[in-house]
């Protein structure tokens, strides 16, 4: 049996009306007597009617859900008989928590939607709620309940993009791009003599009453020629190697990143689903490598159900242990564009990105390095990381000699920011052409 036990109203209650009570007998004043029967029978009536039974608390947190404004969770709370109220404080990590007073009904679940904001995407400890059972007059109290946190897989968000850029060369006989061969689409390629193999819909009777006709007579026929369409193939490769936050003094591993404080590894994923979402919502095929492990990647794919399984790919990426350096790059599709998302920190994702690049891949790299915070700096600290991000822009500049284009994903500003204008310059340029 859970112990419910008496809150400060009630021994207030209990002294409070038997010392009037006392005082009015022993001064012969009955209506002194009087006024302490209130609070006496009160306190006695409250304690009497004390539950017997525990608060019933369950938190049902979704698996998964997607990093937004809000994450929301029901919490349902069935009083037992006698409990009128329950104080719940509900807390996640890097929030403040909140606290309020719920009202129960004898016999009845009340449902509670719990609601926290997390700037950390990936497996996350969420929604811890305590619960105390209050008894009727608020006189008694239960003991307290603690439910959670419970693990949440939260999922990137993604931003809104326009103009991608384009590998240099297409694959597919169907697809959303115009290719530069001649087949079925939209886009004219010229107009030239009709041919054995042309279909008779494409002659341009126009063009040829103006060219082909000789002496009155019509002696040759022009058709139509339009280029084909085509798919891209785009490989989203994420360097989960490094997960390193704003604070330069975390980067060691000394000290724990913040859970308020976004990751390179949260701007990586969520450039990477925004990336994912743009180019299989235009019709085109998506892969996803990651640096940092040496499972089986995600093969090139198209449509809703693969981006789901790309999303949640992506949000399951983390750092494990120190991976060993690769004596090769991964193999991409012949012909694909490689997005390589990564700190570059290090000479292995920059290493990677000139191998694909000679191989005659086009390459993007994307920049997720947070801001860094240097005001809470020290001389070693300050001199040290001048060091790292002085070898870090070598690398930058030796990829952009290299014919990589250099692109960098702001964390925060609202959802147009990021790249999106970078990457829109860079959807203007000519198929494969250096930087």
């Amino acid at each position: 049996m859970t112990r419910w036990s008496p809150l400060t109203h009630l021994t207030a209650g209990l002294l409070l009306g038997a010392g009037v009570l006392v005082a009015g007998a022993l001064n012969g004043r009955p209506d002194v007597a009087a006024l302490g029967v209130a609070p006496l029978l009160t306190a006695v009536w409250g304690w009497t009617r004390r539950p017997r039974e525990p608060l019933e608390v369950q938190v049902r947190a979704p698996r998964q859900l997607t990093a937004s404004t809000e994450l929301r969770a029901p919490a349902l709370l069935r009083g037992p008989e006698g409990a009128v109220a329950a104080r719940l404080r509900s807390s996640s990590p890097g929030t403040e928590p909140d606290e309020c007073l719920v009202r129960l009904l004898p016999g009845e679940v009340r449902e509670v939607a719990l609601a926290t904001t997390s700037v950390r995407t990936g497996e996350n400890q969420l929604f811890r709620l305590d619960a105390v059972g209050l008894g009727s007059g608020h006189v008694t109290t239960g003991e307290v309940l603690t439910v959670g946190p419970s693990s949440v897989l939260v999922l990137p968000g993604q931003r809104p993009l326009d103009r991608l850029p384009l590998p240099p060369r297409l694959q597919g006989l169907v697809g959303p791009h115009a290719a530069r061969r001649i087949g079925d689409g939209e886009e004219l390629h010229d107009v030239n003599l009709f041919t054995a193999g042309d279909r008779l819909r494409r002659i341009d009777w126009r063009t040829s009453a103006r060219r082909g006709v000789q002496d009155g007579r019509l002696q040759d026929l022009y058709v139509r020629r339009t280029q084909s369409t085509a798919e891209a193939t785009v490989v989203l490769v994420i360097d989960s190697r490094d997960d390193v936050g704003p604070d330069v003094a975390t980067w060691a591993g000394g000290r724990e990143v913040l859970t308020s404080d976004v990751t390179s590894l949260d701007i990586a994923r969520e450039a990477a689903a925004s990336l994912a979402r743009a180019y299989l919502g235009q019709g085109d095929r998506v892969g996803l490598e990651d640096l940092g492990l040496r499972r089986r990647p995600v093969r090139p794919g198209g449509g809703r159900r693969h981006l789901e399984r790309v999303v949640r790919r992506l949000a399951l990426s983390a750092p494990e242990g120190t991976p060993r350096p690769r004596v090769r790059a991964p193999q991409v599709p012949s012909g694909a564009l490689v997005v390589v998302l990564s700190t570059f920190l290090d000479d292995e994702a920059a290493t990677m990105a000139l191998t694909w690049r000679h191989a005659g891949h086009r390459v993007v790299a994307v920049d997720v390095l947070p801001p860094v915070r240097g005001a809470e700096m020290s001389v070693r600290l300050l001199m040290a990381y001048r060091m790292v991000s002085l070898q870090r822009e070598d690398r930058l500049t030796t990829l952009r000699r290299g014919g990589v284009e250099v692109v960098r994903w702001a964390a925060d500003g609202p959802p147009p920011s990021g790249g999106r204008a970078e990457l829109a310059t860079l959807a203007r340029r000519r198929h494969g052409a250096p930087r």
